[in-house]
């Protein structure tokens, strides 16, 4: 029996990089004193998320990084022998992605471009066009950013692919019109939840699901960082406040017994799953 020790992160990231790297270090030292192999910080980690979602983009917009830039290498650096997933504003010449890495051992293992975009996103960063999964230390891993968690097509395509974990980052907000006082209560932070444990039931995988906390411009986030297991239980979770939360997991133990019975993705009817015309 292994076990891998993972860690999903909820805390509050704006535009000042260094706090950013101040916050992670502090972070990541915690992990390693801890046992972690997986550290999954939130979207927009680095340089912060959009100040608002109506549409007429970002009065300061992040920094725009370079996946290959200095501050992706430090962000490995700091990683060392951890697996580090983080968010940020990717720039790839004048265009502008939502991008999530993960880096290990001082370089990156893979990247991803958020594809769906909710509200007004669309009008500061282009859109991703894929998901595929990758190898890592701690196992074949996928990653997806906030709103790509809503299409069970985008989890479907990175389990399909063989990955056995997701890391799904976020900059989730509560409710923007009707909001709850109390974050447990709203609507937002209860789809948050939703959409991480149907992900991970659906696919028979890790989840592990990273969020903003705090507030940043009009946007109040709604925190609730969780680890999910193949069978759509929490194993932890940092509920509406900021804080990290941590649990160890026999990973191939526990895909092999969700998985020895029904196996959703061996018992797919793919023929039955025809689009049709104009749709």
């Amino acid at each position: 029996m292994t076990d891998t020790r993972v860690a999903a992160v909820a805390a509050n990231f704006g535009r000042d990089i260094e706090d950013a790297f101040a916050q992670i270090a502090v972070i990541l030292d915690d992990a390693r004193a801890r046992g972690a192999s997986l550290v999954v910080l939130p979207e927009a980690t680095l340089g912060g998320y959009l100040a608002n979602l109506d549409g007429f983009g970002d009065v300061a917009l992040p920094p725009a990084l370079d996946a290959d830039g200095p501050e992706v290498r430090r962000l490995a650096e700091l990683a060392g022998d951890l697996v580090v997933t983080a968010g940020l504003c990717e720039a790839d010449g004048d265009v502008r992605y939502n991008t999530a890495v993960a880096v290990h051992g001082g370089g990156v293992l893979g990247i991803h471009r958020k594809v769906h975009q909710p509200l007004g996103e669309g009008a500061s960063y282009a859109a991703g066009d894929r998901f595929a999964a990758f190898d890592t230390p701690v196992g074949r891993l996928g990653m997806l950013i906030c709103y790509d968690k809503a299409f069970p097509e985008a989890a479907r395509a990175l389990a399909v692919d063989g990955a056995e974990i997701v890391c799904c980052m976020s900059a989730w907000p509560a409710a923007r019109t009707n909001p709850a006082p109390d974050l447990a209560a709203d609507r937002w932070t209860r789809r948050f939840d939703l959409f991480d444990r149907a992900r991970a039931l659906e696919n028979q995988l890790l989840w592990v699901s990273a969020n903003q906390s705090g507030t940043f411009g009009s946007l109040r986030f709604v925190a609730s960082a969780k680890v999910v297991d193949a069978g759509g239980d929490v194993l932890a979770t940092t509920g509406t406040r900021a804080g990290v939360a941590y649990a160890s997991v026999d990973l191939a133990a526990m895909l092999a017994g969700a998985r020895g019975g029904m196996f959703h993705l061996r018992d797919r009817r793919t023929d039955a799953y025809a689009i049709p015309v104009g749709a």
